[in-house]
């Protein structure tokens, strides 16, 4: 996995598990957001994508 599918893993992860209501295990998030950071990426990066993929 490079660093942008990483990001957009992590953003995907982070939109699934839906912030309050807890749909899905918050430890796949973390490990998503903690592999895209381990290849470089920023929490901006991943707000960026987040947004990208809310708005396809």
């Amino acid at each position: 996995m490079d660093r942008q599918q990483a990001i957009e893993a992590a953003a995907h992860a982070v939109i699934e598990h839906g912030g309050p209501e807890c749909l899905t295990d918050p430890r796949t998030v973390r490990d998503a957001m903690n592999a895209a950071f381990d290849l470089g990426a920023t929490h901006d990066d991943i707000t960026a994508e987040m947004k990208r993929q809310r708005g396809a």
